[in-house]
């Protein structure tokens, strides 16, 4: 496993390590990134206090995704100069990942218990599913089309990680700029559907869940598209091979999660529960 650049505490660069794992070097951004989270959420909590100051919050926002890219970029260094990310490092990467879209799994669960406790009429106060006030979305219309593009859209990622380990980098190139256009698609119809919902999210149970879910979904569609923008000017720089691209992987194992999420919602927020 030795490839000659790590350096680890008391070797020198030139040093072979003697074992598999990289002890990253100091770094400053996990206090600066406590440091962000703590100005955005007092931000937050002054923004909502007095709604003509939002200064804070926003250089809270600013300070975090300034961190954030700032890290990541050590990060790609890492992999693409440093050459640390050993078999071992990037299985750890891999089990992060996975267990980071556990958590997020977590929250849909939360989303959908609260679904299925209004629908179900487990709650004593609604009696009426969709409550009689509320007009809900055409199921086989906007939803069914945002379905559509959705899916496309994780079939473009398949085809350009296959295209990667086939080593046709231009392929690789289209599937990801596929994704991306089809990814911004969906986010921009679902602006659109929100538009034109018939229902506020102050109106009851149903709009606060349907809002919730739907919306929170649509944040992670965002992060999503982000996520493979950046994987896309990662491969047209050069970056990843067809043996080393846990970055790559990581986006589209984060993709197919959207895609399953959209699916559960699509199927019983947007048809059963509609019904």
């Amino acid at each position: 496993m030795n490839n000659g650049h790590s350096t680890t505490h008391g070797q020198g660069p030139s040093q072979a390590p003697a074992h598999p794992y990289h002890l990253v070097n100091p770094s400053p951004w996990p206090f600066v990134g406590s440091v962000a989270a703590f100005i955005t959420a007092y931000g937050a909590v002054t923004y909502f206090h007095d709604r003509t100051a939002p200064w804070l919050l926003i250089a809270g926002l600013v300070l975090v995704v300034l961190t954030m890219g700032l890290w990541w970029r050590d990060v790609v260094r890492e992999a693409q100069v440093e050459h640390v990310h050993t078999e071992v490092v990037r299985h750890g990467l891999r089990v992060g990942m996975a267990l980071f879209i556990a958590s997020e799994v977590m929250f849909f669960a939360a989303f959908f218990w609260a679904f299925f406790n209004a629908a179900l009429q487990v709650n004593p106060s609604v009696t009426q599913w969709p409550p009689a006030n509320i007009t809900p979305m055409h199921t086989w219309t906007l939803p069914l089309i945002n379905t559509l593009i959705l899916l496309t859209s994780g079939l473009a990622v398949n085809w350009a990680h296959h295209a990667l380990r086939e080593n046709h980098r231009d392929k690789l190139k289209l599937g990801l700029l596929a994704a991306v256009l089809l990814g911004a698609i969906f986010l921009g119809v679902q602006i659109y559907e929100y538009g034109e919902a018939a229902f506020g999210f102050k109106e009851g149970v149903y709009p606060s869940v349907f809002y919730m879910a739907t919306g929170f979904h649509g944040f992670h569609v965002f992060v999503g598209v982000c996520f493979l923008a950046v994987c896309l000017l990662r491969s047209l720089r050069g970056d990843f091979t067809p043996r080393q691209h846990v970055g790559f992987e990581a986006a589209a194992w984060y993709w197919h999660f959207v895609d399953v999420v959209w699916l559960f919602l699509f199927v019983w927020v947007y048809w059963w529960g509609n019904s």
